[in-house]
């Protein structure tokens, strides 16, 4: 049962259930904590916590040109094990544009007449239709920055997700990645098609930040999501007995890539038994031409059958978010494995120029990406350890652990085990380095 919201999630349905027990045990459990939420002993418990939180308030303070100011950042609630959600918010409230597009929608009003103002308890049988994705995602993003609060509880966001992402009901370990992917990809649809008549996709059309030789169609329309997170790759292919050539062009909104096999001994940038793997050399690994085994031949429409032959990758367009994600976990025959091994990757002056298809029709400038948010995994399993991210914001790096924000510095971001990486094209200026 949730203490906050008195919710019953029962482990074999798989879902929150509304049904009591013949003698209403479940209700006398809620009655129970309710007359304890109003008794002297959890009034006093909450004064403890309130002072407890304040002294953590004031232990965030930094000195910035002489003056103490507080740190505005606001920490995210581990409702069970959703950790994984945690760090991917925090990451994308720290990606400036994709932030304020949501924050600056009109709100929509989802609950009204008897039921405003009402505590729920969540089912699946209350129905999809009442629910809005864009809406709740909006509101978390708001309330991180505000500072009004040292944490905020998304359950109105995570019951939205349990409605409409199944894979991600219950309260097992997650993948971030996986989370990332669902939830951008139903963000897109969600915009698409608009929320009680109203196209939210309108606004972007006016965005005048956003121009259309910027955008990227995924399934349909572009969306803010296909706007700053989507890319173009061409998948080239060539049969090794005819020559025969095809190209094709694949939309993106992040990049998926391999550990090379000669750096997964290496766990940590100190290691002394050999060179340190490198985000390069991840890329370089992802774009390089590969001979493809035998159970991936390619079908040669000119020798009509299944021929061996060559693949490579180029970047037809770069997105302004550039997301890389780095494949960590690893099916065996039996379980999966984590590599462990450290990637070094720059802070700053990701050159991404010697990838794309037409080099010599980018800018100076336009290749060029600094990093915004890191997601890192911390333990031995993808069904178990723990999510934490780390984002800069105003020039300051904040190291997000669910409801702990605290300041850090460039020299530990940089030591992390990178999971997902979150770069921002650089706009232009000058004297900047590059990787």
């Amino acid at each position: 049962m949730d203490c906050s919201s008195y919710s019953t999630y029962c482990y074999r349905c798989d879902d929150f259930v509304v049904n009591d027990t013949k003698l209403g045990l479940v209700q006398k459990v809620r009655e129970h904590l309710q007359n304890l939420e109003n008794s002297a002993f959890t009034a006093d418990r909450h004064r403890k916590r309130k002072l407890l939180e304040n002294s953590t308030l004031n232990s965030k303070l930094l000195k910035v040109n002489g003056s103490t100011t507080a740190i505005c950042a606001t920490g995210l609630r581990n409702l069970g094990n959703t950790c994984f959600m945690n760090a991917i918010l925090q990451s994308l409230s720290n990606i400036e544009q994709f932030c304020c597009y949501f924050k600056e929608l009109p709100a929509v009003e989802l609950r009204n007449g008897k039921t405003a103002g009402r505590r729920t308890y969540h089912t699946r049988s209350q129905g999809d239709n009442n629910v809005s994705l864009v809406e709740e995602f909006r509101k978390t993003l708001c309330a991180l920055w505000q500072g009004s609060q040292t944490a905020f509880s998304p359950e109105s966001l995570f019951y939205v997700v349990w409605k409409i992402m199944p894979n991600f009901r219950g309260y097992q370990q997650q993948d971030a990645h996986e989370f990332m992917r669902y939830l951008l990809d139903h963000l897109h649809l969600e915009l698409q098609g608009g929320f009680n008549g109203v196209s939210r996709s309108a606004i972007l059309q006016e965005n005048s930040t956003l121009s259309a030789s910027n955008k990227c169609c995924i399934n349909g329309a572009s969306t803010v999501v296909t706007a700053i997170f989507g890319g173009i790759l061409q998948n080239e292919v060539n049969c090794l007995i005819c020559g025969t050539e095809s190209r094709k062009f694949d939309p993106f909104l992040d990049l998926s890539l391999d550990i090379p096999s000669q750096f997964r001994s290496k766990r940590s940038k100190n290691q002394e038994n050999g060179p340190v793997c490198s985000l390069r050399d991840c890329l370089r690994s992802f774009t390089d031409l590969e001979e493809l085994d035998e159970t991936e031949l390619y079908m040669c429409h000119k020798c009509k059958k299944k021929q061996k032959s060559t693949k490579k990758f180029w970047i037809q367009k770069l997105p302004k978010v550039l997301c890389l994600h780095l494949k960590r976990f690893h099916w065996t025959a039996y379980l999966r494995n984590k590599v462990d091994t450290y990637v070094e990757f720059p802070l700053r002056g990701l050159d991404m120029k010697c990838y794309l298809l037409e080099p010599e029709n980018s800018g100076p400038e336009s290749c060029l990406y600094d990093l915004a948010a890191v997601v890192v995994h911390h333990g031995s399993g993808v069904g178990s350890g723990h999510y934490t991210a780390y984002a800069t914001h105003e020039g300051r790096w904040f190291h997000f652990n669910d409801s702990t924000v605290t300041l850090t510095d460039e020299e530990t971001v940089v030591k992390a085990k990178a999971y997902i990486l979150f770069y921002v094209e650089r706009q232009a200026r000058a004297g900047s380095d590059k990787l």
